[in-house]
C-alpha cells in the first residue's frame, strides 16, 4: 500500500515538472514574435511632388571659329618679303599683311605706261591723216580708197590704245597685289607664310578667326535634334573647369551618315577663355516642363537599379523597381514606376526588408528608433 501511494507522488511530481518545463518552451517560442513586434522601425514618408523644372541635353562638341579667313596670294612668282604679323595678333580692316617684292610689277607698269603713251601717239597720228584725206578727197587728189584706208588705220589704233590702256590696269592690279590687307577686323590663328619663298597663286599664308569669334558645334542625337531651336540658352564647360554661356544661332539639317549625329552652332561671347580647337562638354536648355519628383534619399540603388520603398494601408513596405530622369538639389525626378499619391519611405531604405512593419514619424524631426 505505501509502495502505492509513493508511486502516485512520483507520478504526479513528474507531471507537475513536464507542465512547468512546456510553459516556459511556449513562453520562449513566443518572445521573439513579441519582440519582434515591439521593434518596428520608425521611418518618415513623403509622397511624389509635381515640379516644374527646366529640361536640358547634355552634349558634347569643339569649339571652331565663327568664319575663318585665308589668306593668299592671287599672282604667281611673287617673292615674300615682308610677314607683318604673327600668331594670335589682332588685325584691323585694311591692316598690312604680307608685302611682296614688287620690283617686277613696277617694271611692268612702266612699260605699259609707256605703250599706253604711245598708242595714244599713233591714234592722234591716226586722226589727222584720215580728217586731212577726208578734206582733199573732193578736190580728187585722194581716192576713196585711201580714204577707206586712213580710216580703217584709225580704227586700228583706237583699239590698240583699247589695249594698251587694259594692259596697264592690270599692271596696276598686279602692283596692288604685292601688298595684301585685311578685308575685316580677325585674329591670326595660324601661318603658314616663309620670308623668302616665292609664293604660288592660292597658297596659304596666314589663316584668321574673322572677328575674333568662335563657337561651339555641339554634336546632337538625331532623336534630340527636333527640341532643339534657334535662340535657345547653352551652358559650355572649358577643360580647365569655367562655365561659359551660349544661344544657339544655328541648328544643323543634315545628320552624318557615319555617326548618326547633327551639329548645333552655339555662339559664345567674345574675350571668353575658350580656344579653338577645345572639346567641350556642355548642355542646351529646351525650357521647363512637369516632374514627378521625390527627395533623392527616397531612392535606393541595387545592383544599378533604382528602387523606393512604398507603405501599405498594412503600414507594410514593398520595395518596387522605378526609372529616375532629371536632379535638381536634392530631389530626383522619376519617369516610371511611381503615381501620385503613393507614400514611399523617404530615407533609411538600406536597412528595410520586403513586408516588414513601419511605424510612420508624425513629427518634422527624428525620434528615436528612427532609421538615419
Amino acid at each position: 500500500m505505501k509502495i502505492l501511494k509513493r508511486t502516485a507522488l512520483y507520478a504526479l511530481l513528474s507531471a507537475a515538472t513536464l507542465f512547468v518545463f512546456g510553459c516556459d518552451r511556449q513562453r520562449d517560442e513566443k518572445q521573439p514574435v513579441e519582440l519582434q513586434e515591439t521593434s518596428m522601425l520608425t521611418v518618415r514618408v513623403a509622397q511624389p511632388e509635381v515640379q516644374e523644372w527646366p529640361e536640358s541635353i547634355n552634349v558634347n562638341g569643339a569649339i571652331r571659329p565663327w568664319q575663318e579667313i585665308v589668306v593668299s596670294p592671287e599672282t604667281d612668282g611673287l617673292r615674300v618679303e615682308q610677314l607683318a604679323v604673327e600668331v594670335g595678333d589682332e588685325v584691323k580692316r585694311g591692316g598690312l599683311l604680307v608685302k611682296f617684292a614688287d620690283d617686277i610689277p613696277r617694271a611692268e607698269l612702266r612699260k605699259n605706261q609707256a605703250l599706253v603713251a604711245q598708242s595714244r601717239a599713233n591714234l592722234e597720228l591716226a586722226r589727222a591723216n584720215y580728217r586731212r584725206a577726208q578734206e582733199t578727197a573732193h578736190s580728187g587728189s585722194v581716192s576713196s580708197q585711201q580714204v577707206e584706208e586712213y580710216r580703217i588705220t584709225q580704227a586700228t589704233a583706237e583699239a590698240s590704245l583699247g589695249s594698251a590702256l587694259a594692259d596697264l590696269d592690270s599692271s596696276k592690279v598686279k602692283l596692288s597685289q604685292t601688298r595684301i590687307l585685311a578685308t575685316d577686323d580677325a585674329r591670326i590663328a595660324s601661318k603658314s607664310g616663309t620670308l623668302g619663298e616665292v609664293a604660288a597663286s592660292g597658297s596659304e599664308l596666314y589663316r584668321m578667326i574673322r572677328d575674333d569669334k568662335l563657337e561651339w558645334r555641339a554634336e546632337v542625337d538625331a532623336r534630340q535634334l527636333g527640341s532643339i531651336e534657334e535662340g535657345q540658352e547653352a551652358h559650355v564647360q572649358l577643360p580647365d573647369g569655367r562655365t561659359i554661356d551660349g544661344e544657339v544661332r544655328k541648328v544643323g539639317s543634315i545628320i552624318d551618315a557615319d555617326t548618326g549625329r547633327a551639329i548645333v552652332y552655339v555662339s559664345i561671347p567674345e574675350k571668353a577663355s575658350a580656344r579653338s580647337g577645345m572639346f567641350a562638354a556642355g548642355r542646351i536648355e529646351l525650357g521647363v516642363r512637369p516632374a514627378l519628383t521625390l527627395p533623392q534619399s527616397a531612392v535606393s540603388l541595387r545592383d544599378g537599379k533604382a528602387y523606393v520603398w512604398l507603405v501599405g494601408d498594412a503600414q507594410r513596405v514593398a520595395s518596387r523597381l522605378v526609372s529616375t530622369g532629371r536632379r535638381m538639389d536634392d530631389r530626383v525626378e522619376v519617369t516610371a514606376g511611381l503615381f501620385a499619391g503613393e507614400r514611399v519611405v523617404s530615407a533609411g531604405g538600406a536597412f528595410l526588408a520586403e513586408g516588414a512593419k513601419v511605424d510612420i514619424s508624425t513629427v518634422g524631426e527624428p525620434t528615436p528608433g528612427m532609421l538615419p
